[in-house]
């Protein structure tokens, strides 16, 4: 892909996650989860600047120590992409990819994916890296964030419940959002002054502000599914993910250096 943007990833992390308190440190295969995630994305040519952004010292200090880049923010917002808003504040970029700190094996792919489109439509504003679901019992899981797309793969919804519709239907394609999407920067600071919305606040999910208030997303389905962290108890599926897969193996033994 043809570089000609600024591109900054933010990472946001906080200690006080209600599924899994102090997740952002906790160890797999002995480094913690936020550096998994910053030493993967510092790494990616198309990224020319990585931070994380927070609101607790713990993760500023561990990351930093590692020489890593971090930005302190309230400790007031809910929503990633509020947190991520004010830490863009002060930097020049034109765009600024959100990934998620409980992503710890996020590919260059997956961020190669969801930036195309600003290459390819002008003016864009947002753009969501989705998954298809194949496992139909993640469609009963309120972790996960359904999503339904229209042709021209616009995301048209977003829910923690089961859509479309309420039976599996095989000949149904089905989605689900992942912790990567983009902003156009100066649609990031617009998007945080816009009001928050009724449907943002029942299903808990940032992205429906930009839908409630007659924006467009634009979805970028993939077939790189990489896995994150919900629970405590996918810690160690990750760390055998990261062993078993040869390619994953790698990346983490490179980055266990850096």
């Amino acid at each position: 892909m043809k570089k000609s943007l600024k591109v900054i990833a933010l990472i946001p992390a906080r200690m006080g996650s209600s599924r899994f308190p102090g997740k952002p440190l906790e160890k797999i295969l002995g480094l913690p989860m936020i550096e998994h995630v910053r030493r993967r994305v510092e790494k990616m040519g198309l990224i020319d600047e990585t931070y994380v952004a927070t609101c607790d010292p713990e993760i500023f200090d561990v990351v930093v120590s590692n020489g890593g880049k971090a930005i302190m923010t309230a400790d007031t917002h809910e929503r990633c992409t509020d947190r991520i808003e004010e830490a863009a504040r002060g930097l020049t970029s034109d765009v600024i990819i959100n990934v998620q700190g409980d992503e710890p094996m996020v590919s260059s792919v997956a961020i190669e994916e969801v930036l195309a489109p600003f290459f390819q439509i002008e003016g864009l504003k947002t753009s969501c890296l989705v998954y298809p679901i194949t496992d139909f019992s993640e469609l009963n899981s309120e972790n996960i964030v359904k999503v339904v797309l229209s042709r021209g793969n616009n995301i048209l919804y977003l829910s923690r419940s089961r859509i479309p519709g309420k039976d599996v239907d095989n000949d149904v394609k089905y989605y689900k959002q992942s912790g990567i999407m983009a902003f156009a920067k100066d649609f990031l600071h617009e998007f945080h002054n816009l009001e928050s919305t009724p449907l943002e606040q029942k299903e808990s999910v940032d992205m429906l502000r930009v839908l409630e208030h007659d924006f467009s997303i634009q979805g970028v389905v993939s077939t790189n599914e990489t896995k994150g962290v919900d629970i405590p108890e996918q810690i160690s599926m990750i760390e055998e993910l990261i062993m078993s897969d040869p390619k994953q193996k790698e990346i983490f033994e490179r980055i266990v250096k850096s």
